[in-house]
């Protein structure tokens, strides 16, 4: 019987995940088009040659980044759909976002990337493709509260879950792990904001 080959382990100090996460580092701040092999190589203080002993290729590293982002964010959906029986379409889509909070700021460099992808290859067409999927079943879930009578039914529900995950996204541009905003906080005042509004409201 023929044995299975030995996965790759990494050179000592360099295991597969942490050339990833230093990949996405510098995919986000070079640009993905703008990185090449020899400057990840660089980076972690590698020959060009060498390090091809722990990636096959960037593309690979690309792929591997954008998954990351989108299981991520296709649990939070995938959790919603599965809640248990008698639970409101309102109060699914309203843990999707609380969620969907809490993947982006878990995975936070992996989902930057995933916002900056453009189609340029094959690689982020196939992201484009599952994260429209994605986008689809989120709609699906706002027309459902719609239809319930929970949310107002005067705004397109694609319109509504596009602005939405727009407001989640726009974490990238702001939000620090680390900083005063806990996650936990964060996710609960986005939801709030969301589906309760600012206004204060006389009873």
């Amino acid at each position: 019987m023929t044995e299975a080959p030995t996965p790759r382990r990494g050179r000592p100090g360099y295991d597969q995940q942490t050339v990833l996460r230093r990949a996405i580092e510098l995919f986000n701040r070079q640009g993905y088009d703008g990185t090449s092999m020899g400057d990840l190589a660089k980076e972690l203080g590698l020959t060009k040659s060498a390090i091809y002993h722990h990636v096959p290729s960037k593309e690979h590293l690309l792929a591997a980044a954008l998954d990351e982002a989108l299981d991520g964010l296709s649990a939070a959906v995938d959790s919603a759909a599965a809640a248990a029986p008698g639970t409101s379409a309102y109060e699914r889509l309203r843990t999707v976002v609380q969620e969907s909070v809490k993947i982006l700021v878990e995975h936070l460099p992996a989902v930057t990337l995933l916002l900056r992808v453009h189609g340029n290859s094959e690689v982020e067409l196939a992201a484009l493709k599952r994260r429209r999927r994605i986008d689809e079943r989120l709609a699906t879930l706002v027309q459902a509260a719609v239809d319930e009578g929970a949310l107002r039914a005067d705004i397109p529900p694609d319109l509504i879950s596009r602005l939405l995950f727009g407001l989640v996204n726009s974490l990238v541009e702001w939000y620090r792990p680390g900083g005063p905003v806990d996650p936990e906080d964060l996710a609960s005042s986005i939801a709030t904001l969301a589906f309760d509004g600012l206004a204060l409201h006389e009873g």
